[in-house]
């Protein structure tokens, strides 16, 4: 199989995305616009203009629709507030369906702010992020819980983005990760990826996927050394993908290691999303081809097309195949 037919059958993926879906406000200010609050005295941050985008696990939703799955939805939970509103449409505009987020007045979405310089185009200002502190309201964490055993079936890859950095107030509560982990187990046919900022090591029977600082971190945890091949066996059977940036990736299997280098590129634009999209080539592409040392390189090669793009970009099917029929045939 070669790159072309590999790309042209990602039409036929199902996709669900499970966990921290956020959106992400790109906020242009103006700096000859910080003129003193008269009420404060303090000077205001001029906000000229504003891009609506999803972010964390709707950042690897776009990727995925981006690279043309067939079907793509996302399951998480957002507050009842206008963020939410530009949520669902930012998600709508990229044919993502979002009816199985839960709503709910008890919680706020999950929001990052960024504020860009408009005379630079540099992020220079502080974050303004929304974020939830509290365990999920139970009725949130049930729904949640329902929505996923009723529709996982009916998806060929789970995507899973556990991407709160605070102990409480994230979507993958630990009875949705069991309910998920069982699933892997149960169902080997699916293809489950887990990534997760600060939790990796509490997954089990599906592909992790962190990146060097996270998977160095789980093995301090787990085991109190850096021992990737360890880190697998404690926590599953499936392969273990540890992303290193401008390396490319390390695949861990029962076989051992295997270096997988970065295609050369020239000094990244923007790095913000790679992690994502290196996670929607690999899932696509192991779903079409089963090779799991091909997937891992697709997926280096996505994310080194979308880190030569401001923001959390994403890569067409055309771009990976100009970039993928430059590199040695692998798959």
């Amino acid at each position: 199989m070669n790159w072309s037919e590999i790309i042209d059958r990602f039409s036929a993926s199902r996709v669900l995305v499970v966990g921290d879906i956020c959106l992400d406000r790109w906020c242009r200010y103006d700096p000859a616009e910080a003129d003193i609050s008269r009420e404060t005295g303090i000077a205001r941050i001029g906000v000229i203009g504003t891009e609506m985008t999803p972010g964390a696990g709707g950042t690897v939703a776009s990727n995925v629709a981006a690279l043309g799955a067939g079907r793509i939805a996302v399951l998480g939970a957002i507050g009842q507030d206008g963020f939410a509103f530009e949520l669902e449409r930012a998600l709508g505009e990229r044919r993502i369906d979002y009816h199985l987020l839960v709503a709910s007045p008890r919680i706020q979405t999950f929001t990052y702010t960024k504020l860009i310089n408009d005379a630079t185009g540099v992020e220079d200002k502080p974050r303004v992020d929304h974020i939830n502190t509290r365990t999920l309201p139970d009725e949130v964490e049930d729904q949640l819980i329902a929505n996923f055993h009723s529709t996982y079936r009916d998806f060929d890859i789970i995507l899973i983005s556990d991407q709160a950095e605070t102990d409480h107030g994230g979507v993958v509560s630990p009875a949705l990760r069991e309910m998920i982990c069982d699933v892997a187990e149960r169902h080997p046919e699916k293809i489950v990826i887990a990534d997760s900022r600060n939790r990796i090591e509490q997954f089990r029977n599906v592909i992790a996927k962190p990146n060097g600082q996270e998977a160095d971190r789980a093995c301090r945890k787990v085991i109190g050394v850096i021992d990737y091949v360890r880190l697998r066996k404690a926590i599953g059977s499936r392969p273990l993908v540890v992303t290193r940036g401008a390396e490319g990736a390390t695949l861990v299997t029962e076989k051992g290691e295997t270096q997988i280098p970065a295609p050369p590129t020239e000094q990244p634009i923007d790095t913000c999303g790679a992690g994502d999209s290196f996670a929607a080539g690999l899932a696509l592409a192991l779903h079409v081809t089963g090779d799991i040392e091909a997937a891992v390189r697709l997926g280096v090669l996505v994310s080194g097309i979308t880190i030569m793009k401001k923001g959390t970009g994403t890569a067409s099917p055309a771009e990976v195949l100009e970039k993928a029929e430059s590199l040695p045939q692998s798959a």
